[in-house]
């Protein structure tokens, strides 16, 4: 009862935008958008998916300091967005770092803050993304002091992670002695912010967070070129700024609670962003849903050899998540 009801709110957020875009598209018009597409672009542009699974891999690996091999990174990476598409409570985050635990010889507990600190710097891009985006979409004045104010956010973010990065011990301790009048607040939140901290780790060492932060930013901007190169395959006036807004949203989109797989919040937010600068809302889902299908063609085609190379199944994997899930509340709550 207690996973129906984390459940249930996400299923409720799909289903309404699921109606919303059943009410306000116009599927023959999008089915029409489907047929004539241009799918020589399209076919360039599946490879873009597959280099951002790769990329996206050295990111982490890089945060994990390249101890394990890439190959073995790859493949849980891979697997975890296999992962997130089908099971609920985003266990594909927890999965990957399971999985890898059990081939590169590295803690569980090692991993997961490494995953934690890559959530939050992505948070920071698609934040970015979506704010300089906003410029374009109002069409306002002074878009370029909005990029240097959203330049100093980000510096400034960054600079407040180091320094907590630098005094782990004491921001801690600060959380416990200050929520200690709220102990289901200390316990969730000093565990996962024990996990946050841990990670921030990488932080000190200058040379790596630099190089972490440049295989993000490169990683972000493939996932830009093959936004972009789907849109011109259904709108060929398409401009590679509104890619920033577009992007954005798909992020904020999918970090929305929602069926697995963000089915429902992913496609009303790349549609709706999309919508507003060519007017199309049936031929902008359609683009939605091929960006969905690349998704699930680079997490599908190499997730699904990761766990036949280690003999794991979808079922399987989930049967071992939740009982690991359910092991960790219990000692959570027993502490």
């Amino acid at each position: 009862m207690k996973d129906i009801k984390r459940i249930l709110p996400g299923a409720l957020v799909s289903i309404i935008l699921i109606a919303a875009i059943l009410y306000f598209v116009d599927f023959q018009t999008m089915w029409n958008s489907i047929k004539n597409a241009n799918y020589a672009i399209l076919a360039g542009s599946a490879v873009f998916s597959f280099v951002w699974m790769m990329i996206r891999a050295k990111v982490w690996q890089t945060l994990m300091r390249d101890k394990p091999r890439y190959v073995d990174v790859l493949f849980a990476t891979s697997e975890g967005y296999l992962l997130n598409n089908f099971l609920p409570f985003r266990l594909g985050e927890l999965g990957r770092a399971f999985l890898l635990s059990r081939k590169s010889g590295l803690a569980f507990s090692e991993i997961l803050p490494t995953i934690v600190i890559e959530r939050v710097v992505d948070l920071v891009f698609s934040a970015a993304l979506l704010l300089m985006g906003l410029t374009y979409v109002t069409e306002s004045q002074g878009s370029e002091r909005i990029g240097y104010i959203i330049g100093g956010v980000m510096i400034v973010g960054l600079a407040m992670m180091y320094v907590l990065a630098r005094n782990r011990q004491w921001a801690l301790g600060a959380f416990h002695k200050l929520s200690a009048r709220w102990t289901p607040l200390q316990r969730f939140g000093g565990s996962f912010l024990e996990s946050f901290l841990n990670g921030l780790a990488v932080i000190t060492d200058g040379w790596l967070f630099l190089r972490f932060l440049f295989l993000m930013a490169l990683n972000w901007f493939v996932a830009l070129v093959a936004y972009y190169i789907i849109t011109l395959a259904f709108f060929p006036q398409a401009e590679f700024h509104w890619m920033l807004f577009v992007l954005g949203a798909a992020a904020f989109g999918g970090a929305i609670p929602a069926l697995p797989g963000a089915v429902g919040t992913f496609e009303g937010a790349v549609s709706a962003s999309l919508a507003l600068f060519t007017g199309d809302q049936s031929t902008s889902l359609a683009v939605a849903l091929t960006a969905r299908l690349y998704n699930y063609l680079n997490s599908g085609v190499l997730g699904t050899i990761g766990l036949m190379r280690e003999g794991q199944t979808l079922s399987g994997v989930y049967r071992q998540l939740m009982n690991l899930r359910n092991k960790e509340q219990t000692e959570t709550s027993e502490s």
